[in-house]
């Protein structure tokens, strides 16, 4: 299944570079921003020819159909340039199916002001606040030490059977925590997620991984309803993209503040 909106500024890019006759078999195709803007740019509407929204394909449903009908997935590989990969770019997220665990949080008073708004950095700041994020994670005190977008450094890595090259990726996580043996990397939901792009989770992996010495543990949140949810992962060979496996999950509800 396609995406409307992004199909025909696809088809256009694809036909403009002769990428249909591409053998994504024996290499995956390098495609610049520049590119992409000078093949979309009779298109009258600015979502059919901006290069941010074409290139946003977090999800499966986000591909355009040339992209579904042939197992192809996007990943930049440094400022304004991408490449076009054959293979599996996105991972399903598992629904939590243990029971809820009751939590009761650390601070002994209302968090009053935690209840104001409806954004999943609000929602985490309350789980980090809580000591729930702590309770799941299981390796002692966490300190809020990341936020907002990095760069990558430069870094290899497979996937599709292809060694890709990267470097200067611009990356962002909700939050990021260290602890004295681990950072933790969290993307915060705020809606609940089938599937999401393995890079969301890769990138920032990578970075912290080159950057500190310490084991970064790569995750997912989000609030649903009145439950907290964590997702752990792991990347089992940090040098391949499609290596990750779920660690374990949980969902928590708060209990009574004594």
């Amino acid at each position: 299944m396609g995406n409307p909106s992004k199909d025909g500024p696809w088809e256009a890019i694809f036909t403009a570079y002769g990428i249909n006759e591409h053998d994504f078999d024996i290499a995956p195709f390098y495609l610049s921003a520049q590119e992409i803007k000078d093949a979309t740019k009779h298109f009258p509407k600015t979502g059919q020819k901006e290069v941010r929204i074409l290139c946003y394909q977090a999800e499966r449903k986000d591909r355009p159909q040339v992209f579904s009908d042939n197992g192809l997935f996007l990943l930049p590989v440094k400022n304004g340039h991408y490449v076009i990969v054959k293979g599996e770019g996105y991972m399903e997220v598992s629904e939590i199916t243990s029971p809820p665990i009751k939590f009761n949080p650390a601070h002994g008073f209302e968090l009053e002001s935690a209840k104001v708004g409806d954004s999943e950095m609000q929602h985490l700041d309350f789980a980090h606040a809580s000591g729930m994020l702590e309770d799941f994670v299981g390796e002692g005190r966490l300190y809020l030490t990341i936020r907002g977008r990095k760069y990558t450094p430069g870094f290899e890595f497979m996937v599709g059977g292809n060694r890709i090259t990267t470097k200067g990726v611009q990356t962002e996580v909700d939050a990021g925590y260290e602890g004295e043996d681990v950072v933790v990397l969290i993307e915060g939901k705020n809606t609940k997620m089938q599937d999401t792009i393995i890079r969301q989770l890769y990138y920032p992996f990578r970075k912290w991984g080159i950057q500190t010495s310490k084991r970064v543990i790569p995750m997912f949140f989000e609030k649903r309803g009145d439950e907290y949810m964590f997702w752990m992962y792991e990347f089992t060979d940090p040098d391949d993209y499609n290596s990750i496996r779920l660690v374990r999950s949980s969902r928590y509800r708060v209990g009574r503040i004594s």
